[in-house]
């Protein structure tokens, strides 16, 4: 099985509320996809609130249009939804986030490139559909839908084995160029999990023994194409890729090929 296909593309755009599916997105100036992360919550002193260090994160459901900047918000329980353009409204959606939190929080805004989790690789993060189909198989009750929703991927890759994503990074000093359709990324490293893994992502409930379940079964099966120089522990997965200049501008949309080329200097 060897036939890499983009299958599907996710941005964020509340970074550490919910998904959005599209088609198409255009690579930003930062190196982030259109749309992906643009507003972060922030409170009092400019901290994130996201899950690692809010639960009630976990249960605030979102929608986003694109095309009209209709940002949805309410409780998953309930029926309570309140619905604001953005950005015109991000001051609006702000005072309702408060509420919802219980303290002051603001609605923080970037478009050259969001606020990404890391800022040394600031590309879509990459994933193969296998390999969310084996790792849900490590736990009971959870399916590829579930996991896809834990981990929280840009990229995700159809037509190539679990953990075919390990292919594109190489050791520290090394990077792993690969295309999607016409556009150029450069695998940096496997993506060193949070907690947010590790709990339900409606509720924020922890999901007891996932990391130690992870690890174990992650060093179990890591494959021999994985550079084992990055795994200090093995609660990693997925890769976090970079962007080279000339890729700001560039398009890539839902069955583009992905191709991987050379690994090259840092």
């Amino acid at each position: 099985m060897s036939d890499p296909t983009l299958s599907r593309i996710l941005v964020y755009p509340v970074k550490s509320l919910d998904p959005v599916a599209v088609e198409a997105a255009t690579v930003r100036e930062a190196g982030g996809l259109s749309v992906d992360r643009e507003y972060a919550i922030v409170d009092a002193d400019g901290e994130y609130v996201n899950g690692k260090r809010e639960r009630q994160v976990h249960r605030l459901a979102s929608s986003f249009d694109p095309e009209t900047g209709a940002l949805t918000l309410g409780p998953r329980e309930g029926d309570e939804r309140a619905t604001f353009r953005l950005p015109d409204e991000r001051a609006t959606a702000a005072d309702w986030l408060s509420s919802f939190f219980g303290y002051d929080v603001a609605l923080k805004r970037d478009d050259r490139g969001g606020f990404p989790d890391d800022t040394h690789a600031a590309g879509p993060t990459v994933i193969a559909a296998a390999t969310l189909e084996a790792v849900a198989g490590w736990f009971d009750d959870i399916d590829a839908a579930g996991m896809r929703r834990r981990l929280r991927p840009n990229l995700v890759v159809s037509g190539v084995e679990a953990f075919w994503e390990d292919r594109l990074y190489a050791d520290r000093d090394s990077v792993v160029a690969f295309d999607v359709g016409g556009a150029r990324f450069e695998g940096v490293n496997p993506c060193q999990r949070c907690v947010v893994p590790t709990r339900d992502p409606d509720t924020g409930a922890d999901t007891e023994g996932f990391r130690e379940r992870f690890v174990e079964r992650r060093a179990a099966t890591l494959p021999g194409w994985a550079d084992r120089d990055w795994f200090d522990h093995h609660f990693r997965l997925m890769v976090n890729s970079r962007v080279p200049r000339e890729t700001v501008g560039d398009r890539v949309a839902v069955d583009d090929a992905v191709t991987v080329r050379d690994r090259r200097d840092r």
